[in-house]
């Protein structure tokens, strides 16, 4: 098959039941072995816990998975070539019978045309820094009608571009508890944001409400930060974005390659404190992931 939907996820849809959308692309490429499994699987049991059943996706073979099993999630975790699979990536790598864990895009893309309507991540992609470069999850994000719960934006990128960008897509953002908007480590990236909603329901409300005006089929942005106490300490951030901002360009790193050279500088320079921060921030975005479509 070239895209299958796995058997738990597709009899929760079937009976109506509220599903979550997870990326793999955090699992293979984002987080270090052996750990990456151990916390792939308590996402997962995360999104079991607060109501909803789990679909992580991503490719086997060549065949596109929405909600692997365990045997598929081990492959992808421990897998010495998997590859970082965006929406165009997908049809050559089933060509070539792939692995590859997805990104934001490719998943939200995947969930979308499953019936899943809820997707739970824990940064996006967006516009990079003093450079022609944006990650597809914006313009994904823009034709694909879902709710994404995130940490804002990753703070590698240039916050301010990414968020008129998604003004000018369509794409509705707001704060879940907060008038700010958070910045992956930490729970401010220094921008406001225009709408707020402070419980579940309310964001299941609103989204009902887009689909029902039908002039949208964008998605829903939730910004979810960190608490205060739980962020990265701001000062050694800001210190530590600085110095990998400057390794990434003395060694001309372009690309899809940026965001995981950054990622480990994080976790090298900050002791295992960012690592700490990113594996929180999945967590608390896959419970509320599975709070709000529970309550959809």
């Amino acid at each position: 098959m070239i895209v299958r939907v796995g058997q738990e996820a597709r009899e929760a849809l079937a009976e109506g039941r509220p599903v979550v959308a997870l990326e793999s692309t955090i699992i293979s490429h984002g987080l270090p072995r052996p750990d990456n499994l151990r916390i792939a699987r308590e996402i997962e049991q995360t999104v079991r816990e607060h109501g909803a059943v789990p679909a992580t996706v991503g490719m086997v073979e060549g065949e596109l998975i929405i909600g692997l099993d365990d045997g598929e999630l081990t492959r992808l975790a421990m897998g010495d070539d998997v590859a970082k699979l965006s929406v165009r990536d997908l049809g050559i790598a089933a060509v070539l019978k792939r692995d590859g864990a997805t990104t934001v895009a490719s998943t939200g893309a995947a969930a979308a045309i499953a019936g899943i309507r809820v997707f739970a991540t824990g940064g996006l992609g967006g516009v990079h820094r003093e450079a022609f470069d944006e990650s597809a999850d914006l313009v994904t994000l823009a034709r694909t009608r879902l709710i994404v719960v995130c940490a804002g934006v990753k703070s590698i990128l240039d916050i301010g571009a990414t968020l008129e960008r998604l003004e000018t897509l369509g794409v509705g953002v707001v704060g879940y508890g907060t008038d700010r908007f958070p910045g992956f480590f930490i729970g401010d990236s220094g921008f406001g944001v225009d709408w707020r909603l402070d419980s579940p329901e309310e964001v299941a409300r609103a989204f009902k409400a887009q689909v029902a005006q039908g002039v949208s089929g964008a998605a829903l942005v939730v910004a979810n930060p960190l608490p205060e106490e739980e962020q990265l300490d701001p000062a050694l951030h800001d210190r530590v974005l600085a110095e990998g901002l400057s390794i990434v360009e003395r060694d001309n790193v372009t690309g899809k390659r940026v965001t995981p050279v950054l990622l480990r500088h994080f976790h090298s320079a900050t002791h295992g404190a960012s690592l700490a921060a990113n594996v929180r921030i999945i967590l608390r975005n896959a419970a509320l992931a599975a709070q709000i479509a529970a309550a959809l």
